[in-house]
């Protein structure tokens, strides 16, 4: 239990809730990680900024051979998402990229970087902290291949950063453009310009931000479907109830259906006009049939 109002805080924050935390990302360095890992870890920590946490000290560990230390760290920063960076022989300048269930590793996937181009060494402007990205996936692998369709997910999963419920144009700022083609994934980030159309929507043009990536897929260690499943569970309280008596036709127009009470059209009033007034003859002859009602019934 806790013993202070600070600690009570603390561990109420990390409660499981209908609507989670924004998912943070942990960026971890290897025992025998290089300039160029190191380097990679940085800049996407200045992407992710300030929904990341970046171990500057030198970890060895083996993410795919022991995964306590990673579940260690998770629960310490309570991050759902890692990025571990590592240099060796065998497995030159290696990212490994996974996500957490219940501070237990979920899935984790292993790229090698080919080819690397840093944020510093791309001289333009660059987007403020913060920023939420626009994600383009291109290349039919990510749909058809299930190591692929997996990577995309966990690419989304990573670099999508907070739900929003409306969307600014001018807060649109830069795009992550990832690409698979020939068994290789590209990773590009570019800025968006607004430049000037002579009309209302502007014209937009795309200037290399940096970082650029050439990566190679290399192993993977996936969840199985049934565990999968279950760390995709949305609580009963989020799903959207069900609204009777309302349909939808192909073009989106909503239908309601209202149910009410039989009406009493002999009380209903009509709107008078001087074409429906009765004329006297017809007066005389409804009151005479009046009477001759009352006296049969006399």
């Amino acid at each position: 239990k806790p013993k202070t109002k600070r600690a009570k805080r603390f561990l109420e924050k990390r409660e499981p809730k209908l609507s989670e935390n924004i998912k943070n990302v942990m960026l971890i360095k290897g025992g025998n990680a290089n300039a160029a890992v190191t380097q990679v870890l940085r800049d996407v920590y200045a992407l992710k900024k300030p929904y990341g946490v970046l171990y500057k000290k030198k970890n060895i560990t083996r993410p795919f051979e022991d995964q306590t230390s990673l579940e260690f760290f998770s629960k310490k920063s309570d991050c759902s998402l890692f990025m571990f960076g590592s240099h060796n022989k065998k497995r030159p300048n290696n990212l490994v990229i996974g996500r957490m269930y219940d501070y237990h590793v979920l899935d984790m996937i292993e790229l090698g970087i080919e080819k690397f181009v840093s944020l510093k060494d791309i001289k333009n402007s660059k987007c403020p902290e913060g920023t939420k990205p626009m994600l383009i996936f291109a290349g039919d692998d990510f749909d058809v291949t299930e190591d692929y369709r997996r990577l995309k997910s966990l690419l989304i999963d990573f670099f999508r950063g907070p739900t929003v419920s409306n969307i600014r144009l001018a807060g649109l700022e830069y795009v992550l453009h990832f690409t698979a083609l020939n068994g290789k994934i590209y990773f590009r980030s570019y800025k968006l310009l607004l430049k000037k159309s002579g009309c209302r929507t502007p014209r937009i043009e795309l200037e290399e931000m940096g970082p650029s990536l050439d990566l190679v897929l290399r192993r993977t260690h996936l969840a199985s479907d049934d565990l999968y499943k279950l760390s995709m569970k949305m609580p009963k309280a989020l799903k959207p109830k069900k609204k009777k008596n309302i349909s939808h036709d192909t073009f989106g127009t909503t239908y309601g259906r209202i149910h009410m009470q039989k009406q009493d059209l002999s009380k209903l009033q009509t709107r008078k006009m001087k074409g429906l007034k009765k004329r006297p003859a017809e007066r005389i002859t409804e009151d005479q049939e009046k009477k001759s009602k009352r006296i049969k019934k006399n």
